[in-house]
């Protein structure tokens, strides 16, 4: 996961950064822009978004892995956990795969 170059402002987020969606300039928002690594589990009886003690996140979801209801899902549970727009939150890899990487910032 490291080394992946999107071309853009992102980090790799750690334990202690917390990303945050900007409303001010277009350059002040890219470089707001982090990579989230989470591992989803579909067809939880809750949704929840967790911080693991090694930076990454986990996410449960109420829907199944179908049609892309999990990832729209996975979607709407990150932009309401850093209080950003859904078009702000991109799926960049995995998106048939437990294991994704998820940017948070400007679309």
């Amino acid at each position: 996961m490291e080394g992946v170059d999107d071309g853009d402002k992102s980090t790799s987020l750690g334990v202690d950064a917390t990303p945050r969606c900007s409303t001010s300039s277009l350059d002040d928002r890219q470089s707001a822009a982090v990579i989230l690594r989470v591992r989803v589990k579909p067809n939880s009886r809750t949704s929840s978004l967790i911080q693991e003690a090694d930076g990454s996140w986990r996410a449960q979801l109420k829907a199944p892995p179908v049609d892309g209801k999990a990832n729209a899902e996975l979607v709407a549970l990150v932009a309401e956990h850093f209080q950003c727009s859904k078009a702000s939150v991109v799926i960049k890899s995995g998106g048939s795969g437990r294991n994704k990487l998820v940017r948070v910032g400007t679309s």
